[in-house]
């Protein structure tokens, strides 16, 4: 038997605590993972503990579960001279506002490096501190505030940002000459998100020449950008609520994630107007090796290949598609197979999308064109399909691999993820098709809710 020492300072007879004889700087590393709350309680555990949640690295404080009597408290214990991550979460704005610039500033004065402040609650006075706009430690910005789109920025300052790398804004209102300046000050920046922010119109990032990682998320029916000049970054997500913008510019474009958002469209759904606009973007991503296309924009790739509208050539090496298995997206797919004769590995996946079309937007649409919806949906040799993804049965999850097989040539590999939620068949009882030319190619097929093998 051995002897621990507890809260009360008493000897008693047990097993050796072997996690308190653990340095503090790994002790502080496993705290981490915890909420800084919880964190905090282990200073009651023994004297061991009582100081040891002082010092850890990053650290998280939520206002709404809070009293900023007890922030204030927490950030006067807190004795890191350098923090690498600070997360501020503040619900209830207007009783706080006196106390988030020193809240901040206790962050700023210990070199943060990742700093995260989330403003769930609308108050439009609050501006950010002049002293928010210079320093070096930044690495990683990110700004949310609530659904109401306005800005705590201030055009009166000038940006300084001299080591930060990731800048993320959500819900921000942005102005061409506010990002701008925003931008400016952030000379080594690497990867730049803008989630829901509205006003802008021109993003121009070609003087930003180490930007590699462009993400514009537009879900709702917010304005801009209407163009994007990036010809220095690699990568692109591009989720667009209305297809509305414009690539000007991205020649350096290796990697690419494009969807759109229904929950801007209308009874008056413009099928016109939305396969020029995909069509133009794939255009100018047809020399990336790599590309996710989520099944909105894939549903409208099906609409332009049953008009016969003619698609660019792609390099594409490796493509995912985000998507359940159903009639609307197979023209599409078979069009982008056989314009990608460099591709190597294909990637289906159903469960991820959030917001899908209505079909019968296509459905219509495609009448009042004058085709005939019973036959336009199927693939060239004739295959049906099933309409819903809750009518998905093995046949046609083996008609999918049969289609790729037939209309690819360099392909290695084949993963088809099937969403377990409308699952209605064992995956095993799939009868995979095999062809003469492509033996050799792997298959891979699996729910989302069990991992690969």
């Amino acid at each position: 038997m051995y002897q621990m020492k507890m809260a009360d300072d008493k000897i008693i007879e047990g097993d050796v605590d072997l996690i308190s004889t653990l340095p503090d700087v790994i002790l502080q590393d496993i705290l981490c993972f915890i909420p800084t709350k919880l964190a905090i309680t282990t200073s009651l555990l023994s004297r061991r503990w009582r100081h040891v949640w002082c010092d850890i690295p990053s650290i998280s404080l939520d206002v709404d579960t809070l009293t900023a009597a007890s922030v204030n408290e927490t950030l006067t214990r807190y004795k890191a001279t350098k923090t690498k991550s600070f997360h501020l979460i503040i619900t209830t704005m207007m009783r706080n506002i006196p106390h988030i610039d020193s809240w901040i500033e206790g962050a700023m004065s210990r070199d943060v490096e990742n700093l995260s402040l989330d403003f769930l609650h609308h108050y439009y006075k609050y501006k950010l501190p002049d002293f928010f706009y210079y320093t070096y430690s930044f690495k990683q910005l990110d700004i949310t505030l609530s659904y109401d789109r306005h800005t705590i920025f201030s055009l009166e300052y000038t940006v300084s940002w001299t080591s930060l790398q990731k800048l993320s804004l959500t819900n921000c209102s942005l102005f061409d000459e506010f990002l701008a300046k925003i931008l400016s000050g952030c000379p080594v920046l690497k990867h730049l998100r803008l989630y829901e922010c509205g006003e802008l119109k021109i993003l121009d990032l070609s003087k930003f020449l180490r930007l590699r990682i462009l993400e514009v998320i537009r879900h709702l029916p917010v304005q801009g950008p209407r163009k994007i000049l990036a010809p220095h970054i690699h990568c692109l997500k591009l989720h667009d609520s209305q297809l509305s913008c414009t690539l000007v510019d991205v020649a350096s474009l290796t990697e690419a994630n494009l969807e759109m958002s229904p929950r801007s469209l209308n009874r008056e759904f413009n099928g016109d107007f939305l396969q020029g606009m995909v069509l133009k973007m794939l255009e100018k991503l047809k020399n990336a090796e790599k590309l996710t296309l989520g099944r909105n924009f894939t549903e409208i790739l099906s609409l332009a290949e049953i008009h016969g509208v003619p698609f660019p050539m792609f390099k594409v090496k490796a493509l995912t598609l985000d998507t359940e298995i159903c009639q609307y997206i197979i023209p599409g797919i078979e069009r982008l197979l056989q314009n990608s004769p460099e591709l190597e590995k294909l990637t289906v996946v159903e469960g991820r999308g959030r917001f899908y079309m209505p079909v019968e937007f296509l459905d219509k649409y495609l009448k009042s064109q004058g085709f005939n919806v019973n036959k336009c949906w199927r693939s060239k040799d004739g295959a049906s399909w099933n309409k819903y993804c809750k009518d998905l049965k093995s046949e046609h999850v083996a008609s999918l691999v049969e289609l790729v097989l037939k209309n690819t040539e360099k392909l290695d590999k084949m993963v088809v993820l099937l969403d377990d939620h409308f699952l209605k068949f064992k995956i095993e009882d799939v009868v995979v098709p095999t062809l003469p030319h492509n033996n050799n190619i792997t298959i891979v097929l699996s729910s989302t809710n069990k991992p690969m093998t």
